[in-house]
């Protein structure tokens, strides 16, 4: 029986706020514990595998609820101390007290869930290969920190009035206060307490969601790990800084440059748009360059604030090397990497390939792609702005010289746009690799593909050690 929210099982009636002891054995897809209490299936938030935990019952549905950790009552042997002071409370580490190689081993065995159950992709004896895990490298015991070349951060105001300055916290716009982030760049915990305190100073206004009012909205910052190079951009609701605090805009440039630290960017980006979305289109440029740069392998990038770079530079370089490897150049093909972002991807397999073409719907993301062409001399690279379903069929239409032997997809999380799947299953290319960041999205593509392609090999890595993310890169051939 179910009705306003109570839920009968074989002994008890279920409802919310009703406390709750249960053993945890399992770990959902957002990083909160599973378990039964009563055969009745719950998800709860801050439990691990393995703990024995009391919890309070948050909401009851048919066949399953959701509680909230009040205490643990025996942890988990895989159970550490985070790193992180509001580990429980930021909405980002999702699962940080869990110890790494086991947050390894529960990636790896969502991706093979999601390739298998949704993609239809066997990994059994004969079928594709599914390789070790790309970890990141630490010492026993320990856990990644400071791994992070890029944070953004909302400004909010706390119940006195004052700008605070954090993360979310899980599945809410409510602004954490926060005095450092471990795992971001050392540098950005100096940088968010210099700002808050400038904005503090100043009396800048603070964005307010729920009416559209108020000039300051997030702090974006980004660090060149190869170079050193920091970038400071403050989002605002406005052209300029100065119509609140006249002169702000040269105080702010000075308040960055007394830090002592490498600041080689710094720039407002606007965005007046009552959206969740965080960056508006337009930059303006207050001190140094409208870029940093940074390397992977032998390459250098220019990023600029709009550009998609990844965010675990020394992850970037083994996903990136396992793509490479996977593509399996000679040095004959021509090769098409769609939603190419600023190049990177594309100027690696150019170092092997006869020809890149990269396709990328970003404008201010292909001005960098051709910039990092030119900066690291490379010449049989190409790239064209528009969505990728639209430019890729459309240029191989027109000349055969763009005939692809080799596709590399690498979309946003909600995956690859069907015509463009169907456009890939009419050219036929050898081999496509795929790289994403949502095996779910993933797999549904694979599905699509599977008419004419089978998965040969399958690599997990780790971009975003203590979240439930994980970046994926599989081989597919012609069948």
């Amino acid at each position: 029986m179910k009705e306003l929210g109570l839920y009968r099982t074989m002994t008890t009636i279920l409802k919310k706020n009703n406390i709750i002891e249960i053993d945890i054995t399992d770990m959902g897809v957002n990083g909160e514990g599973v378990g039964r209490y009563d055969g009745f299936a719950f998800f709860v938030k801050d439990a691990l595998y393995g703990d024995r935990v009391k919890a309070v019952i948050t909401k009851v549905n048919a066949g399953y609820g959701f509680a909230k950790t009040l205490e643990v009552l025996k942890p988990s042997e895989f159970r550490t101390e985070p790193p992180c002071p509001i580990a429980g409370k930021c909405g980002g580490c999702q699962i940080m007290p869990l110890a790494y190689p086991e947050q390894l081993k529960l990636k790896e065995r969502k991706v093979k869930k999601d390739l298998e159950s949704m993609g239809g992709v066997s990994f059994s004896e004969g079928g594709a290969l599914f390789e070790p895990i790309m970890g990141m490298e630490i010492p026993d015991g320990g856990c990644p920190v400071r791994y992070r070349n890029k944070v953004q951060l909302p400004v909010g105001l706390s119940k006195d009035g004052r700008p605070v300055m954090g993360f979310y916290a899980g599945r809410t716009h409510f602004v954490i206060d926060t005095e450092g982030c471990p795992v971001a760049f050392s540098e950005a915990d100096t940088l968010m307490n210099v700002i808050r305190g400038f904005i503090e100073e100043r009396k800048l206004p603070v964005y307010d969601e729920n009416t559209g009012r108020g000039l300051i909205r997030h702090v974006l910052m980004r660090k060149g790990f190869a170079t050193g190079q920091i970038m400071v951009c403050l989002v605002i609701n406005g052209e300029n800084l100065s119509k609140y605090s006249p002169g702000a805009e040269e105080a702010f440039v000075k308040t960055l440059s007394a830090t002592g630290l490498n600041i080689a960017s710094v720039c407002l980006n606007i965005n007046k748009a009552r959206t969740n979305v965080i960056l508006g289109s337009r930059i303006k440029l207050l001190s140094g360059n409208a870029y940093i740069e940074d390397r992977i392998g032998d390459l250098t990038f220019r990023i600029s604030p709009l550009s998609f770079f990844q965010v675990n530079s020394v992850q970037t370089e083994k996903l990136y090397g396992k793509a490479l490897a996977y593509a399996g150049l000679t040095g004959s093909e021509t090769v098409w990497d769609l939603y190419c972002g600023i190049g990177t991807i594309s100027l690696f397999l150019s170092q092997r390939a006869k020809k890149v073409c990269g396709v990328e719907i970003v404008p201010a993301a292909i001005e960098n792609a051709n910039e990092n062409a030119a900066l690291n001399g490379i010449k049989n690279a190409e790239f064209f702005c528009g969505k990728s379903e639209e430019v890729f069929p459309a240029m191989l239409s027109e000349d055969a010289s763009f005939a692809a032997d080799v596709v590399v997809l690498d979309p946003p999380r909600k995956g690859c746009d069907s015509t463009l799947l169907e456009a890939i299953l009419k050219v036929e290319p050898e081999r496509i690799v795929y790289v994403s960041c949502n095996s779910a999205t993933l797999a549904r593509d694979i599905k699509i593909l599977g008419e004419k392609y089978k998965v040969e090999k399958v690599a997990a890595c780790d971009m975003f050690p203590h979240s439930v993310h994980v970046e994926v890169a599989v081989l597919l051939s012609r069948a």
